[in-house]
């Protein structure tokens, strides 16, 4: 998928606010659309108010662990990215007259220096769209273009959305010999 250069738009898709630099305006499934690009510091509310309206289930999924809030220090963590060792793409769709994130892709550079770690996450109200499938998608491109060989996500075992993208995707998945409850997906990006 080729970056938007422009802001045009068709009878049917949503007025975004001007962009500039990468950013796709993505269709989905159910024929709505979503801006999607690179997270930036000024998406810091917003991140933090995706992650307040996530359920305690896809909070679990994505931080493998159950947090109520996300405290300024995850926040800052998050917002972190350079664009080569740490990424991320934000999803931002119009719901009642504001625009809000509904989904995030991103991945940090790994152990070793060929392999990155991947995470996407979806808002509730927005899955089975397609959404988490395109942002894999432009993840995937961003780390291939980076030089990485190698994309692996460690998922909680119960997570089937994520074990069904991966699969779509062509990863591999295996047990984690470090905890029964969790699996590694591992994807060649060579």
């Amino acid at each position: 998928m080729a970056p938007v250069q422009s802001n045009a738009q068709t009878p049917s898709t949503p007025a975004f606010p001007p962009e500039k630099g990468e950013h796709w305006i993505e269709p989905l499934k159910d024929g709505g659309h979503v801006l999607i690009r690179p997270l930036r510091a000024e998406d810091r509310e917003r991140e933090k108010a995706f992650i307040m309206r996530l359920s305690p289930e896809s909070r679990h999924f994505r931080f493998l662990c159950q947090i109520k809030e996300p405290g300024e220090a995850m926040l800052d963590q998050l917002m972190t990215v350079d664009q080569r060792e740490k990424m991320a793409y934000v999803a931002l769709a119009h719901v009642k007259g504001e625009l809000i994130e509904v989904g995030i892709s991103r991945y940090a550079a790994g152990v070793q220096p060929d392999e990155c770690e991947c995470a996407v996450t979806v808002d509730d109200q927005w899955k089975h769209r397609g959404l988490g499938a395109l942002l894999l998608s432009h993840l995937i491109d961003k780390a291939r273009a980076n030089g990485y060989q190698e994309m692996y996500s460690i998922d909680s075992a119960a997570n089937t959305a994520m074990h069904d993208l991966a699969r779509d995707f062509g990863f591999s998945t295996a047990r984690d010999p470090s905890d029964a409850c969790q699996v590694i997906h591992r994807l060649s990006l060579t």
